[in-house]
């Protein structure tokens, strides 16, 4: 049946678009920090507190009607492949200053365990047990969600566990990236290589990592989108082999050893 309130959707979508731009880019400074705060931050901002059923009524009971939501969801991919276009034409002009220095990107592949190596034994000492499992077996992108989904089927423990952490990603996860980047950035690590490090398998986190990079060094935004674009097609690529053959056996052998329950195979 057809959607009938989609276009509240699309004329919300727009004003929210026309004041996040308006609002523009914004620093934050919090002592000897400068955090860099987006317009993407304060779109979702806008509409996450808008989605509160207090706000929910009339006009915006309409937009974040049941359908819309769905519709929203579903479509989002295609949305954002108007930018993954873009990044691959960013990643060009620079080809030859990304291969001289592709070993950084393969390396930068090894931090995908981190969640593994950080974040089990954190999920099994605040109570969590199969649930660790999905939840910390990378950023709960579609990758791990579409293994864990295979593997173990989203109704079991670890599905809820990939599945949350997708939800929260999603949710939370370009506000997220959008101010720890500008943080690390002014802790001392180089730009280049907060560039590399955007590239972490979600389009929406990575646009908002590099993205507000790009805003503290415009005289490097180029090469920041370079980079942050390479990183994410590598880790398109690669970071499901790497998820496969080092997260999952690195993961199961952590897990029996700190629960010193049975394989989980």
């Amino acid at each position: 049946m057809k959607n009938k309130n989609l276009p509240y959707l699309i004329i919300f979508s727009v004003i929210v678009i026309l004041i996040a731009e308006l609002i523009g880019f914004k620093v934050l400074s919090i002592g000897k920090f400068k955090i860099g705060l987006l317009p993407l931050l304060f779109a979702l901002i806008i509409t996450m507190i808008l989605a509160f059923n207090i706000f929910r009524k009339g006009i915006l009971g309409k937009v974040y009607n049941e359908e819309n939501v769905n519709f929203a969801g579903k479509y989002l991919i295609i949305i954002m492949l108007p930018l993954m276009a873009k990044y691959g034409a960013d990643v060009a002009p620079r080809l030859k200053e990304v291969i001289s220095i592709g070993w950084i990107f393969l390396i930068q592949e090894l931090g995908n365990v981190g969640t593994v190596i950080i974040g089990l034994p954190i999920a099994l000492l605040i109570g969590l047990r199969r649930e660790a499992i999905g939840s910390t077996l990378g950023l709960g992108r579609e990758g791990e969600l579409a293994y864990i989904s295979e593997k173990y089927t989203l109704n079991s423990d670890e599905g809820r566990g990939v599945l949350s952490m997708y939800i929260f990603g999603t949710l939370f996860g370009a506000i997220f990236f959008s101010v720890i980047a500008p943080i690390f950035l002014e802790i001392g690590f180089r730009v280049e290589a907060l560039a590399i490090a955007s590239g972490m398998g979600s389009a929406s986190m990575m646009t908002a990592a590099s993205s507000a990079l790009a805003a503290i060094h415009p005289e490097k935004a180029e090469i920041i989108r370079a980079y942050a674009a390479a990183s994410q097609l590598l880790t398109s690529f690669i970071g499901t082999f790497t998820m496969v053959f080092i997260a999952v056996p690195l993961q199961r052998f952590m897990y029996n050893k700190l629960t010193g329950g049975k394989k989980n195979d």
